[in-house]
C-alpha cells in the first residue's frame, strides 16, 4: 500500500513540477488536472482505447492547464483534451470533467453518457453521491477524491485497487 501511494503521489508531483514554470493557472487547477491525468492510469475501460481523451464540459476552467499535458503518453496512449457541449460529442471520451458550476444540471448531464464507458469527474463535493464517478473534494487544505463504485460499474469501468486505497471515501461495493 505504501508503494502504491508513493507511486501515485510521485506521479502527481512530477506533473506539477513540469508545470511550475507556467504561472497562469492556480495551483489548485494544476492539482485537479494532475488528478484527471492520473485517473487515466488507474481506470480500466471495457475496450482498450488507442488514445487517452479527457473531455471538458461547461465553463472553461481547466483547459489552460490540461492542454499543457496534451500529446504526452499516458499509460501508453496519447493524451487528447477536447471541449464538449452536447452528448453527441462524448464519443471517444474516457473522462468527462464537469465543473461544479454545472451542479444545477448534473442530473441531466449524467444521463447523457449512461450507455458509454466514460468516467465522470467533477469538483463538486457531492458529485459521487449524485450519480458521478469521482468527486474531487477539498478537505481542509488538501484536495482528495471520492469514488462511487456503483456508478463506475454502470459505466463498465474498473478502478485499480491502488486508486481505491487512496480515495477519501469509496461509495458502494467494497474496498
Amino acid at each position: 500500500m505504501k508503494r502504491s501511494f508513493r507511486t501515485f503521489l510521485t506521479g502527481l508531483m512530477l506533473m506539477l513540477a513540469s508545470l511550475a514554470g507556467q504561472a497562469q493557472p492556480s495551483s489548485e487547477q494544476q492539482l485537479k488536472a494532475a488528478y484527471l491525468v492520473n485517473f487515466l492510469k488507474y481506470i480500466e475501460w471495457p475496450e482498450n482505447p488507442t488514445q487517452a481523451t479527457i473531455c471538458l464540459f461547461g465553463r472553461d476552467v481547466m483547459s489552460a492547464v490540461l492542454y499543457t499535458y496534451e500529446g504526452r503518453l499516458i499509460a501508453g496512449r496519447e493524451l487528447i483534451v477536447r471541449r464538449v457541449n452536447s452528448p453527441d460529442q462524448f464519443e471517444g471520451c474516457q473522462i468527462l470533467y464537469i465543473p461544479d458550476t454545472e451542479e444545477a444540471r448534473f442530473a441531466a448531464i449524467l444521463r447523457w453518457p449512461e450507455e458509454l464507458p466514460i468516467l465522470t469527474v467533477s469538483d463538486a463535493e457531492f458529485f459521487a453521491r449524485q450519480g458521478g464517478g469521482i468527486a474531487l473534494v477539498r478537505n481542509e487544505s488538501r484536495l482528495q477524491f471520492d469514488v462511487n463504485l456503483n456508478n463506475l460499474n454502470r459505466a463498465r469501468l474498473k478502478a485499480a485497487s491502488q486508486m481505491l486505497r487512496l480515495a477519501r471515501q469509496v461509495i458502494g461495493g467494497g474496498r
